[in-house]
């Protein structure tokens, strides 16, 4: 069924009616929605309520100039393509402006069909974004599984690896790098496995050694000092569920010992008591340890390991899939804006050129950190640098972006000689990928193919 899309709004900002009327005819169209305000402060209030994807204001206007107003738009939102006209041109004007975020820079008076054309592409280039918006949510909604986020090929395998696993494996072993996702891995497996029983969590880091056994397999009354009653185990609780066992590369020697019996016999036999108790749980075991590794140093005994790894799933490093990164953001972004109930709904591209320099250490949990972090703070609908966490924006691609989009030195140069620098700049700075460029100028990719054309550039 084919849905018809929203239609584009443009808001025309002047202080002379003549100019709106002019402008409200000229660009008239079923497909886009004109907006007329003879302020520049009654400008605002409509933008911040309509959320229009152009602006076309006039320079020179009372109680507040267009460079001025063109700062308040992008403080707004930071995606609406602004184009400003005035009878007052000049190329240190039109320069200045473009440096600080206007798409365009028009002379008055305007050729209607020029006018025409340039809100014509504008709005081309805003429905294709609402496209692709929508084509995104579909794609997020197709690679999500069981909780987790991704269709990178790693993600495929190991979603298909947990289909296969989860109706048959008795213990199982999930490794990978902090921060990817293995408690999500263990939620999959057990509600896969269709068990009766509960899904019981131990983080073995945070146990007491001395009552790691009590912790896992119960004790009795009077067993040791301050055993004032009976107590049922992990391993009790879990019965016909499953028990995940998080950073089991943590737990001491001796309760290996013991959970590998447990493992072999299918019974528990709680501290200070002299009978086994069966039990019927599926184990799964998590560790960003490399086990091998402890194994050699005597840290972790062997038998438990191949008892473990007769199924392992390993959780992919964010910086081995980072073609699932949009994804994720998006996902986070629409989960982060609910929770604060805020309209953020995207990035804008220069902060999604800083997310993707980015290395990533801590992996998914501080990409969900540092967007619920930018989520908080961002106060339009698009997340900018600027609400990114302060260890992102420190000596990053904020100083790159800077030169890349600042104009070469002026002196007697033309707007278009000054113009066919910055592009060259920023051309030579992404090894002359197109895509990049123009998310370092804030262009769609076909502006910028027109400007290579026009100016002749390879």
């Amino acid at each position: 069924m084919n849905v018809t899309p929203p239609r584009i709004k443009l808001l025309a900002i002047d202080d002379d009616p003549q100019s709106l009327e002019l402008i409200s005819e000229a660009l008239a169209d079923d497909d886009v929605q004109i907006l007329t305000a003879d302020d520049p402060v009654r400008g605002l209030e409509l933008l911040r309520r309509e959320r229009p994807e152009v602006v076309l204001s006039d320079i020179v206007m009372p109680n507040m100039n267009g460079m001025e107003l063109l700062s308040r738009i992008l403080e707004v939102n930071p995606v609406t393509d602004v184009v400003l006209m005035t009878a007052h041109y000049s190329t240190e004007a039109a320069v200045e402006a473009i440096k600080m975020g206007a798409c365009d820079y028009l002379a008055k008076p305007i050729s209607l069909a020029v006018l025409r054309e340039r809100i014509g592409k504008l709005a081309a280039d805003a429905r294709r974004r609402q496209r692709a918006s929508q084509l995104d949510g579909e794609l997020l909604d197709t690679c999500q599984f069981e909780g987790m986020v991704g269709r990178s090929p790693l993600m495929w395998e190991m979603y298909a690896q947990i289909r296969r696993v989860a109706p048959h494996y008795r213990a199982c072993a999930v490794t990978g790098p902090t921060g990817t996702g293995k408690e999500l891995v263990a939620q999959a497996l057990h509600k896969l496995s269709q068990a009766s029983g509960p899904l019981v969590v131990c983080n073995c880091s945070a146990v007491v050694e001395t009552l790691f056994e009590s912790e896992l397999f119960g004790h009795v009354k009077g067993a040791f000092t301050g055993a004032d009653s009976h107590k049922m185990g992990l391993f009790e609780y879990a019965h016909e569920g499953t028990l995940f066992l998080d950073e089991i590369g943590d737990m001491p020697l001796a309760t290996q010992a013991k959970l590998l019996r447990v493992l072999q016999n299918r019974e528990v036999q709680r501290v200070g008591s002299l009978t086994a108790r069966p039990v019927e749980v599926r184990v799964v075991a998590a560790t960003n340890h490399d086990l091998r590794a402890q194994i050699a140093e005597k840290l972790f005994r062997e038998d438990l390991y191949y008892r473990l790894s007769m199924v392992e799933i390993k959780t992919p490093a964010l910086a081995d899939r980072k073609e699932d990164l949009p994804l994720l953001e998006r996902f986070f972004i629409q989960k982060f804006a609910a929770q604060y109930k805020k309209k953020v709904a995207s990035l804008t591209p220069r902060a999604q050129i800083v997310l993707a320099r980015h290395g990533w250490p801590g992996n998914v949990r501080e990409l969900e950190n540092v967007i619920g972090h930018a989520c908080m703070l961002a106060d339009s609908e698009a997340i900018d640098v600027a609400d990114l966490p302060q260890y992102l924006r420190q000596g990053v691609p904020s100083a790159a972006l800077a030169a890349a989009t600042a104009p070469i030195a002026r002196g007697e140069l033309s707007f278009d000689e000054q113009e066919r620098g910055v592009i060259e700049q920023a051309l030579g700075r992404v090894g002359g990928n197109q895509v990049h460029a123009a998310r370092l100028l804030d262009i769609t990719r076909d502006r910028l193919r027109y400007k290579i054309k026009k100016y002749g550039l390879q």
